[in-house]
């Protein structure tokens, strides 16, 4: 039974997975599409939709009308995804649109990310919170640049499975070598990259080949069709189960009659778990205190695992504020008022080391500023440039952050809740950079800097 794409998301449960129209649990998976512009992302994701009986018939009518407004006949299966009039006028993708559906197997959302260099931005936002990216190529033009970035940014990201779909087979006369060509080509290209899980799947989005059923025009390619290959994905090891982080995002006191000294914690477990009764720590004053209770709205809990939003109320009374974080003693994070991190630039002002910025971690925020720009990226070769001295829209860098106060992070490669952040220009406002904290490779120096 599919939920209908109408841009209501499927219910999501406190534990992270969804429900169907039934009521039944099943596993949530967060898919973004990538690659360079006209491989056919939007096309693709539309054919999803469709062949698993996720469209309603009226909005299958409503595409076909706007198809035929411009000049076209039939169902444009792009147009399912493009929302926006610009997106339909110009037969490309803006902005991410995200689209809902499920299968007996598994609940999906899907992010359907720009192709265009200079909506790079936009599909790092997409991307972000991604446990699977499909970088589509052309199967006529091969891998382009934009594809190589995008795959890059996803490797970057952290997304634990990459798919190549090689797509528009049937504008190739569906060839094996051509395929073959393909994936030689990208395998070589991409042992660059720090990615463990890259599978290659040619496909005919149009038509429908290899998406959700094989059909008859490629019995050369045994491996399992894209549908397929999302629902048996496996997804166990994405997070973090580990290390337990628990970011405080509000403090609960009702003061009612009948909860007159209630004081609980409130936030989601990033990643990890915790139980009652068991030893934590609070951060920054490192206090240890006891579990005493895990309350939810459906009742309270013995355990708690990511990604859990619950209250957590201790034995001894604490003084703890939104921005502070639980975790076990002799497991915390790193404790810092610098940090390097790989960031990608999202402004169209370019970075200036003499602002003043807000950085946002987890619920924590303070002020920070650029200290050093260690190099640019270039993601054509994965070369680093270390003569520039700041960024631009849409590049990545290394960089240094000076902070004027220490957060509670980890590397990103071990914990993606805690080792991302963003930037704010203080000034505006605006979001202007995402971040991913990394190993520091030189010793912080003493703290200079004027907040």
């Amino acid at each position: 039974m599919s939920n209908p794409s109408d841009g209501t998301p499927p219910k999501t449960g406190a534990t992270g997975v969804a429900a169907d129209v039934f009521g039944r649990q099943i596993e949530l998976l967060r898919i973004a599409t990538a690659g360079s512009v006209d491989d056919g992302k939007s096309t693709l994701l539309g054919r999803l939709l469709v062949d698993t009986k996720a469209v309603f018939e009226d909005q299958l009518q409503h595409v076909e009308d706007a198809n035929r407004r411009k000049g076209g006949e039939g169902v444009d299966l792009a147009l399912i995804t493009d929302g926006l009039r610009a997106e339909r006028e110009q037969g490309i993708t803006i902005d991410v649109a995200y689209r809902y559906f499920s299968t007996p197997k598994r609940s999906f959302i899907l992010a359907d990310t720009p192709g265009h260099v200079q909506y790079t931005r936009n599909m790092v936002t997409g991307a972000s919170t991604a446990e699977v990216a499909i970088i589509l190529v052309d199967a006529r033009n091969g891998i382009l640049t934009q594809t190589k970035r995008h795959a890059f940014i996803s490797s970057l990201l952290g997304i634990p499975h990459l798919i190549i779909a090689v797509n528009k087979m049937d504008l190739v006369d569906y060839s094996e070598a051509r395929f073959e060509e393909i994936r030689g080509e990208f395998r070589e290209w991409a042992a660059k990259l720090d990615a463990h899980d890259i599978r290659y799947l040619p496909m005919s989005a149009l038509d429908g080949d290899m998406v959700v059923t094989r059909g008859d025009n490629m019995p050369w390619f045994t491996g399992r069709t894209l549908l397929d290959t999302l629902e048996n994905l496996e997804t166990s090891f994405n997070r973090n189960l580990i290390d337990f982080r628990f970011p405080v995002q509000y403090v609960s006191r009702p003061q009612t009659t009948d909860l007159p000294d209630f004081r609980g914690y409130m936030g989601q477990i990033e990643s990890g778990a915790v139980t009652v009764g068991e030893e934590v720590v609070h951060l920054p004053s490192g206090i240890k205190s006891r579990v005493k209770e895990i309350v939810t709205y459906d009742g309270n809990l013995e355990t708690a695992a990511t990604p859990r939003s619950v209250c957590i109320t201790l034995e001894d009374d604490i003084d703890i504020s939104r921005g502070d974080m639980i975790c076990r003693p002799h497991n915390v994070p790193r404790i810092d008022n610098e940090i390097e991190a790989t960031i990608c630039w999202l402004s169209e002002s370019d970075l200036d080391k003499s602002k003043r910025y807000v950085l946002r971690h987890t619920t924590n925020s303070c002020r920070a500023k650029i200290k050093d720009v260690r190099y640019r990226i270039d993601v054509n070769t994965l070369h680093r440039d270390e003569s520039v001295d700041g960024l631009e829209v849409n590049e990545l860098g290394r960089v240094i952050i000076r902070l004027q106060k220490p957060i509670f992070c980890d590397d990103y490669s071990v914990n993606r809740a805690t080792g991302a952040f963003i930037l704010i220009e203080e000034a505006t406002n605006k979001t202007v950079g995402a971040g991913m904290i990394v190993k520091k490779s030189t010793p912080p120096p003493e703290p200079e800097w004027d907040f």
